[in-house]
């Protein structure tokens, strides 16, 4: 696989390397710019140019790169998304958001989720430009990675146990390939779930549960 991370230099007005890597199949790998921070807006521009990849930034300025999902992988999220919007809709009291919402974290890293959702109350204080133009400097109350076949499983977790200490209440890492749902709470306990049915929000999404049928 080729990937190339080219941000239209000319056009943006501000300089940034080409990255080309040749790799020999779609995987998950990090580029380093050492002493290097990009603004919103750089970052807006990278990922306009690179619309083939799922780029996020970990708090230490560091790009980890992903190829886009699988469409077996594509199926099972939208799944995800439908159960936890049709939820949602009734419940009224978040909103929800899939896997192209960018957010940026209290440590200052920008995740992606493959789902998410805010109490409204919180969403909604930040300002409109906030919302509209920028990376939302917010952490989710909830969120879900589902793992796909280019996921290395200590990545995921290693994401999943910065949401928790970033203030997301609660986290789901599920894994189709072992059927376990790793479980992740904001008092820093986890819990893997063996080849479960359904699997409870508990008492942040109270009344929600995931069926899971349709993802093992």
């Amino acid at each position: 696989m080729s990937a190339v991370i080219d941000v239209a230099k000319k056009k943006q007005g501000f300089k940034v390397p080409e990255i080309r890597l040749e790799l020999p199949e779609p995987m998950f790998f990090i580029v380093k710019f050492p002493g290097r921070k990009f603004s919103d807006e750089e970052l807006y521009a990278i990922d306009a140019a690179n619309e083939d990849l799922r780029i996020e930034m970990n708090a230490e300025g560091d790009f980890e790169i992903m190829p886009p999902p699988f469409p077996e992988t594509s199926r099972k999220n939208w799944d995800i998304d439908l159960q936890l919007g049709i939820w949602a809709k009734k419940d009224k009291t978040g909103v929800c958001f899939e896997s192209s919402a960018k957010f940026t974290l209290p440590n200052g890293a920008k995740r992606m989720p493959d789902a998410a959702w805010i109490l409204k109350e919180r969403y909604f204080a930040l300002p409109q430009k906030e919302r509209e133009e920028r990376f939302a400097r917010i952490a989710p109350d909830f969120v879900i990675e589902l793992r796909s076949k280019s996921d290395r499983l200590r990545n995921l977790q290693k994401k999943m146990k910065e949401y928790a200490v970033n203030g997301v209440r609660l986290g789901w890492l599920i894994d189709p390939y072992q059927k376990k749902v790793h479980v992740y709470r904001a008092n820093g306990g986890i819990e893997i779930l063996e080849n479960p049915q359904k699997v409870s929000g508990e008492d942040v999404l109270p009344g929600f549960e995931l069926d899971l049928t349709e993802i093992w």
